[in-house]
């Protein structure tokens, strides 16, 4: 199973870093994040072995953080270094108990040491989904053919134009504006 959550993690300096990420379900407690060589979170996690992976239903986080908004309010942790979100409605802080490299994508094994619950949660709606799948398909814009992008936004943007509140409109607007960006650029 792949959780896709918003990951705090700190240089070596303790400058904070946003990023969204899918961890891996390794076990009781236990979760694997693998990030690309060369990223922020990578060497951030390689300085400083703690993350804090924040669960929240403001997609706007996801799609900010792939679109140039990376400055969202954090607070200070329970017991690792990095920061959480203020707005998640709860969080989970790890330690890296082991990391299995690879060129590409190193694979470190964290244990959580402390959650804690801040909101309810509740509910979601198929706009927040779609604006989390778009956020994904944005990750990969230099991955796909166009063909597929385009098929994938025309369908997303259905559950947009039903359920969106005014976040998941601007977080998809957000998105679109990165897809013009890229085609515009080729």
């Amino acid at each position: 199973m792949i959780r896709e959550v918003i990951v705090t993690t700190v240089s070596a300096a303790g400058k904070p870093h946003i990023a969204p990420f899918g961890l891996i379900a390794a076990g009781q407690d236990e979760w694997v994040i693998a990030p690309f060589h060369p990223s922020t979170t990578l060497d951030n996690l390689r300085a400083v072995p703690f993350l804090v992976a924040n669960y929240t239903d403001d997609v706007r986080t996801f799609a900010g953080c792939l679109t140039g908004r990376r400055d969202w309010p954090c607070i200070p942790s329970d017991r690792v270094p990095p920061p959480r979100l203020a707005a998640a409605l709860s969080h989970a802080e790890m330690a890296v108990v082991s990391v299995q490299d690879d060129p590409q994508r190193p694979r470190f094994r964290c244990q959580i040491v402390h959650r804690e619950a801040h909101a309810p949660f509740e509910g979601m709606n198929r706009a927040k989904a779609a604006v989390l799948e778009g956020a994904i398909l944005v990750s990969r814009l230099g991955m796909l053919p166009r063909a597929k992008v385009d098929s994938e936004i025309a369908y997303l943007e259905i559950a947009i134009g039903k359920t969106a509140d005014d976040a998941e409109r601007e977080a998809w607007g957000w998105l679109m504006e990165a897809v013009r960006a890229h085609y515009a650029a080729r």
